[in-house]
C-alpha cells in the first residue's frame, strides 16, 4: 500500500515547489533595479548619475608663479651635459629668478650663463626711465649698464655711453658673451647702451618701458645697432661667461 502511494506524494511535493520556486524568482524579477541605458561610449551611469567633465583653467601667470609651482614643473632627473656649457648641471627646480630670466631669454634655465648678473639686472627690472636719472627713482641707459658693471663685475664704467663706448674693445656681433655692452645711435652718434645677456638678448634702460630686455634683432635696434664692445677687465671664461679678472 505504502509502495503505491510513494510516487504520488513524490509528484505533489514537486509540484509544490516548483510553484514555490516560481515565486521566489518573479519576486526577485520584479524587484531588480532597471539599469540606465549605455551611453554612446559604452560607459553604463548607475541610475539618475551623470558625470560631467571639470573645466580646467590651465593657464598661469609667469610673474606669480611660486618656488613650489615651479617645483612642480621641474622634477628632478638624472644630470645632463650641455652643449657650449663646461658644467654637468642636475636638472632640479629653478628658483623663481631662474624661471624668469629663462623665459624673458627664451633659453632652458640650465643654459642661463651668469645668475650674478641676472641678480644685478633683477634689482633694476622695471625701473623707469629718466634722462639724467642714477637712482631707483628713475635711470638712464649709461647709468644702468654703470650701475650693473659696478653689482656683478666690480667694474667702475664711465658715466655717458660715448665714454663707454671709447674705452671698449670693439668687437663683432658673432663674438659677443655675455656681459659685453651693445651700443646704438637713436639721436646721432653714440646714444644708446645695453648689457648684452644671451640669445640675441640684451638688457638696457628704454627711453619707453625703462630697464627692459629687448631682441637685438627687432627692427628698431638692429636698424641702429652700431657694434659691440668688451670691457677690459672682464674676461671670457670656458663657459662663455664674462667675469672680473
Amino acid at each position: 500500500m505504502v509502495k503505491r502511494i510513494l510516487p504520488y506524494i513524490g509528484l505533489l511535493i514537486f509540484s509544490t515547489g516548483c510553484t514555490a520556486l516560481t515565486q521566489i524568482n518573479n519576486s526577485v524579477v520584479s524587484n531588480k533595479t532597471t539599469a540606465a541605458p549605455a551611453s554612446p561610449g559604452g560607459m553604463k551611469f548607475i541610475d539618475n548619475i551623470s558625470v560631467s567633465a571639470a573645466n580646467k583653467n590651465t593657464s598661469r601667470n609667469n610673474s606669480t608663479k611660486k618656488t613650489a609651482d615651479i617645483a612642480a614643473e621641474y622634477p628632478a632627473i638624472e644630470s645632463e651635459t650641455y652643449t657650449n656649457v663646461s658644467v654637468i648641471k642636475a636638472r632640479t627646480a629653478p628658483s623663481v629668478m631662474e624661471y624668469k630670466y629663462a623665459q624673458l631669454l627664451n633659453v632652458d634655465y640650465a643654459f642661463l650663463k651668469n645668475l650674478d648678473l641676472l641678480s644685478a639686472v633683477d634689482e633694476w627690472y622695471g625701473t623707469r626711465y629718466l634722462y639724467g636719472g642714477t637712482t631707483k627713482s628713475g635711470i638712464d641707459c649709461s647709468a644702468f649698464a654703470r650701475e650693473i658693471y659696478a653689482d656683478a663685475f666690480s667694474i667702475n664704467l664711465p658715466r655717458t655711453a660715448r665714454e663707454q663706448y671709447k674705452i671698449c674693445k670693439i668687437i663683432s656681433a658673432t663674438e659677443m658673451n655675455t656681459g659685453d655692452l651693445v651700443f646704438f645711435n637713436t639721436s646721432g652718434g653714440v646714444s644708446h647702451v645695453g648689457v648684452y645677456l644671451q640669445n640675441n638678448k640684451f638688457v638696457h634702460a628704454s627711453t619707453s618701458n625703462g630697464v627692459i630686455i629687448s631682441d637685438l634683432y627687432e627692427p628698431y635696434y638692429i636698424k641702429r645697432f652700431l657694434g659691440a664692445g668688451r670691457v677690459d677687465g672682464v674676461t671670457q671664461n670656458s663657459g662663455g661667461v664674462l667675469s672680473a679678472k
